[in-house]
């Protein structure tokens, strides 16, 4: 009964907090609706609509990226995952390299340590009044069953392989770095093949529209002239036959086009489908004498680099190889306690000249170390005559770079000349085809001409105007994989 009525002493309260509980609610919610209207006006956004339904169409967030090919290569940079493992690769080198020299450095640690070993029964006497202690049953562990070590150690190990080991990761920092310009190299002209790409695909796109408006309106004048008695019926076909023609290739170009956006935007985006726009440069750039072309891949070629690095590290293989045929020499440094008490100070001395005085325990020690190889059954000269060997692989392959330099930069100049003079070739016949269409217009309409003769001209200069965007790509193309041996980029 008691329960009962404390419940019924308690139910107005209850009830006093349901509803200041439900009050408080109501309040939060009117002030959230507050700011929520008091912000749509202040934005001019009906409070009923959302905020994306409010951004306009043009505004700068829904305008497509200007990529030029600087930011192009830049922004490829930070997506590229080969490049980014290159990248890490050599940085990694960087610090086998640091970890390599701290491998000729002296070192320094703490030592501490408690031992115990189990007494055998046998008491000494203890020294100056102190009580007798019992020896321990292992004779390496002191006097004492107790035996505390707390000590300062610094050590150096001094032998030809360590200087083999910093020549060799210096090889290696040197051979990631050259890796890396390759990939970066590489990177660079991928990047350059698919932007020009894209951009000629874009152009052919405009050519294919203009093509296809052309057709229309030669079919219309056809049917114009055949109503007025001027052409056959068969002029009529003809035109609306190339008419649809040129509509198909409008849909190819297209297609095309959007592929190569979606084949750069990979590069470039983290969402492909990010919209963007090309901005080409303000005109192609020359091709430099063979001479500086030639200096310049001689110095700056990353090839060539990798294999000279690479023949370093064999040659630090070799001096590591021999070096295990050496002594080493180590030494030690000791500074602290070793004894039966944690103690900087020990017990009283209860004779000799310092009778009645503590003994040290704080001390140092030093030790020096000889290693002297004597017998290996032989490993070792194994070990030296494989890295000959592979060291002769390495002037091989060094041999080999050279020679593939060599031909390749003749060829490669040889193809971005060519591909230039036949841009330079490209860009008057897309003059004359131009003046052959307006000409053979003309002849049609004043009756001088057969309507073969205009399809003809418009398909020539059609694939002219393609031609030249081909050939535009691919002078790019040469004079970037040119610029991958010489680095001027």
């Amino acid at each position: 009964m008691l329960h009962t009525v404390n419940d019924r002493k308690d139910a107005p309260d209850r009830g006093v907090r349901v509803w200041l509980l439900a009050g408080s609610i109501a309040l939060l919610a009117w002030a959230a609706a507050s700011a929520v209207q008091a912000r749509c006006q202040a934005q001019e956004i009906p409070s009923g609509s959302s905020a994306s339904a409010a951004t306009p169409a043009g505004s700068p967030a829904n305008q497509p990226v200007v990529i030029t090919l600087d930011q192009a290569i830049e922004r490829a940079k930070a997506l590229e995952p080969t490049f980014a493992n290159a990248r890490g690769a050599s940085r990694s080198a960087q610090l086998d390299r640091s970890i390599a020299v701290a491998g000729l450095l002296p070192t320094a640690r703490l030592f501490s340590q408690d031992i115990y070993t189990q007494p055998n029964g046998i008491f000494t006497e203890g020294d100056a009044g102190e009580p007798s202690a019992p020896l321990p049953r292992f004779v390496a562990n002191d006097s004492r069953p107790w035996e505390y070590m707390a000590q300062g150690v610094a050590e150096e190990s001094l032998s030809l392989g360590g200087l083999a080991a910093v020549r060799r990761a210096d090889a290696a920092a040197s051979l990631a770095r050259a890796q890396m310009e390759i990939a970066r190299r590489g990177l660079v002209a991928a990047v350059t093949g698919l932007f020009f790409s894209s951009l000629a695909a874009d152009h052919k796109v405009a050519i294919a529209q203009r093509a296809y408006q052309d057709a229309a309106n030669f079919t219309a004048l056809t049917g114009k002239r055949e109503k007025e008695g001027e052409a056959a019926h068969a002029d009529v076909i003809k035109a609306q036959l190339t008419e649809q023609q040129q509509w198909r290739g409008l849909q190819d170009a297209k297609l095309a086009a959007e592929t190569a956006r979606l084949d750069l935007g990979v590069l470039l985006f983290s969402n492909p489908l990010t919209p963007y726009t090309l901005k080409a440069p303000v005109a192609e750039p020359p091709l430099a004498p063979f001479a500086d072309v030639q200096a310049a891949a001689a110095k700056n070629n990353p090839e060539l680099n990798s294999a000279l690095a690479a023949l370093n590290q064999s040659n630090a293989d070799v001096l590591g190889a021999r070096a295990a045929l050496l002594p080493t020499l180590g030494m030690n440094v000791i500074y602290g306690i070793d004894a039966n008490q944690f103690a900087v100070n020990g017990p009283l001395l209860a004779s000799g000249p310092t009778a009645g005085t503590q003994a040290r325990n704080l001390g140092y020690s030093t030790s020096v170390t000889v290693n002297l190889p004597v017998w290996d059954w032989l490993s070792t000269e194994h070990k030296v005559k494989q890295s000959e060997i592979r060291r002769q692989v390495a002037r091989a392959a060094l041999s080999a770079t050279q020679r593939q330099l060599i031909a390749s930069l003749q060829a490669d100049y040889a193809a971005a000349q060519t591909a230039q003079e036949e841009l330079q070739s490209l860009d008057t016949s897309v003059t004359d085809a131009a003046e052959s269409l307006r000409l053979s217009e003309l002849r049609y309409k004043g009756g001088e001409a057969l309507v073969i003769e205009v399809v003809d001209a418009e398909n020539a200069y059609v694939a002219v105007e393609n031609e030249r965007e081909d050939g535009r790509v691919r002078y790019e193309n040469a004079l970037a994989q040119l610029q991958t041996l010489t680095g001027v980029m």
